[in-house]
């Protein structure tokens, strides 16, 4: 199992949230998408996986679901 925290910019509520997870969650692999939502700030995206994902695969998820990825942090 894989941990990936990703420092994503411009969420706001809870709908935020779920367009996220919809999108994050449909990389192969992903097992569960969890988010601590700031909305004055930088939200956390904690992405549990079967193996290491590509920042692009992230960064485009990111993106599709409206949002601005700011880093990745893998933690195993």
């Amino acid at each position: 199992m894989q941990t990936t925290k990703l420092k994503v910019k411009g969420m706001t509520c809870e709908h935020c949230v779920k367009h996220v997870q919809e999108e994050v969650s449909k990389i192969q692999g992903v097992n569960a998408v969890d988010v601590e939502l700031n909305p004055e700030g930088t939200s956390v995206v904690t992405v549990t996986s079967d193996a290491v994902l590509s920042e692009d695969s992230l960064r485009e998820a990111i993106d599709e679901a409206g949002y601005e990825l700011e880093g990745i942090d893998d933690i195993h």
